[in-house]
């Protein structure tokens, strides 16, 4: 079987709560894996990380059956498809500039019929001998893979926004993620989270994810704006990053120390 723990919880309407890995050692990931955190998200975007790096974090993550998704570089059929045959539970796609794009997006990124994924029984599936490829048809394994590997698009453009209903309603596209300080820039307005526009700008795409039946996060910088939007109705939160905790935690570990 392959497992998504984070699209169990989803399902049963769970909120859930991640943080982008920013750190690189599969020490780290393993680490993150004993935490409360629902996922972490593998930074390939913003971070150094490529497909040989990402890769020892999932192992590190699946070896305490974390949820470990990544955050490619760029929409192109390369960066979507060895992310997924190293074994990704999700991708992230920065940058989403249309609905042409996010077609594209599900056809490197699904198996027939929603797309044109490229078939090999690589690292994600154990190399055909993962429990969900083994002994199966390979309609069944495509199957597997379209319901259990998830396409997340951001939204963090005016191009995005635009056309956000339709994105939304594309199969093959499994939720979106928001990036609010890349989209208040696109809109012009940056970091300006309180005007009114942005916040029409929210609940535009949260209506249209929810219309399509489909699960919408959104990153938060920290902990009282997490609360806040989860309360407002989004899915999930994204709060910051891993090496921003791990230096608030040594300065207040010193700050005790020195009172």
């Amino acid at each position: 079987m392959l497992k998504n723990l984070f699209q169990e919880k989803t399902a049963q309407g769970k909120k859930t709560v991640g943080m982008f890995f920013e750190m690189g050692n599969a020490n780290v990931a393993e680490a993150i894996a004993f935490t409360n955190l629902d996922y972490f998200i593998v930074d390939a975007e913003h971070g150094p990380f490529d497909v040989e790096s990402t890769m020892n974090m999932f192992r590190a993550a699946e070896l305490h059956d974390s949820t470990a998704f990544v955050r490619v570089k760029d929409s192109s059929r390369t960066s979507i498809l060895k992310m997924l045959d190293i074994g990704a539970k999700g991708l992230i796609i920065p940058q989403v500039q249309s609905l042409e794009e996010i077609k594209r997006i599900v056809e490197y990124g699904k198996y027939y019929p929603l797309g044109q994924r490229g078939v090999a029984y690589a690292r994600g599936a154990g190399w055909g001998y993962a429990e969900h490829a083994r002994g199966k048809s390979i309609n069944e394994y495509f199957d597997t893979c379209n319901k259990h590997v998830l396409l997340i698009p951001q939204c963090e453009t005016v191009g995005c926004l635009n056309q956000i209903e339709e994105i939304a309603n594309t199969d093959g596209i499994d939720g979106i993620f928001v990036g609010p300080y890349d989209l208040s820039v696109s809109m012009g307005i940056p970091t300006q989270f309180e005007k009114p526009e942005f916040k029409v700008a929210l609940e535009r795409i949260k209506k249209a994810v929810k219309d399509a039946g489909k699960f919408c996060i959104i990153y938060a910088a920290n902990a009282e704006i997490a609360r806040q939007r989860l309360n407002e109705g989004f899915d999930s939160t994204t709060v910051g990053e891993d090496i921003g905790c791990y230096i608030k935690s040594i300065n207040a570990l010193v700050d005790q120390v020195k009172k």
